[in-house]
């Protein structure tokens, strides 16, 4: 694990020193709390529910935006082929990478913790569903940092990761929103395939081994596909 290790310290390292993350993260964070607030008072009940509510959709366009460089500026700069010089394996510079831009997701979301705080504050708040929500958001962060990392080892531009990464993280969001059109035997099939649907289960406080299962199968695919492309590229 040590090679892991030092990538993913170097690539949490690069997270904290450059502005465009802490512009990701102002722009979160403003978008978050404005639809928060905006609507907390009006409902007038001490639950975080719209916040979680939001973040799929939020985490669609953000995450990719955290992972679009991860790959694509290596192959755009040359510097994977002496990061491949070193004693470490495509699986390592691929594991290393996503617990980077996992745990800067977490870092991301770590201020939004003053949400709950303050909600509790003004009432009596549930504690359990909040509790679940930000386990399901970690969990949703992992499994759309995969696929950002995913996306990024398909092209040396950022940009095209980010829009790619996107596209598919958003797709996920909506695909169980789109069933009305859809034959009933296949509802439950693709009702399953949504990261929106998963996500809102855990977010009541419901710990169900298939949505956890779920998020650990999209991680895997996102992380599988990305070490292909890469022996592909090399």
């Amino acid at each position: 694990m040590s090679p892991v290790i030092h990538i993913f310290k170097r690539e949490f390292s690069a997270y904290m020193v450059s502005p465009v993350a802490y512009i990701v993260i102002s722009v979160f964070l403003i978008i978050t709390g404005w639809f928060f607030f905006t609507t907390f008072f009006l409902q007038n009940q001490a639950s975080l529910r719209n916040f979680f509510s939001l973040l799929p959709l939020v985490f669609a366009f953000v995450v990719p935006a955290i992972t679009m460089r991860l790959l694509s500026e290596e192959f755009s700069v040359g510097s994977y082929e002496t990061l491949l010089t070193l004693p470490v394996t495509f699986s390592d510079v691929i594991l290393g990478k996503f617990l980077a831009a996992t745990g800067f997701t977490a870092v991301m979301l770590a201020p939004t913790l003053l949400y709950p705080v303050t909600v509790s504050v003004l009432g009596a708040l549930d504690w359990g569903p909040v509790l679940g929500g930000y386990i399901g958001a970690l969990l949703l962060g992992a499994a759309f940092s995969a696929i950002g990392l995913l996306a990024s080892s398909l092209t040396r531009n950022q940009i095209i990761a980010f829009i790619v990464g996107t596209a598919i993280c958003f797709s996920l969001c909506l695909i169980d929103k789109m069933l009305f059109f859809l034959p009933q035997s296949l509802l439950g099939f693709f009702e399953y395939l949504g990261a929106d649907f998963h996500f809102q289960n855990i977010a009541k406080g419901i710990l169900d081994t298939r949505d956890i299962l779920y998020f650990i199968s999209v991680g895997f695919i996102g992380l599988y596909g990305a070490n292909l492309a890469m022996r592909e590229k090399c």
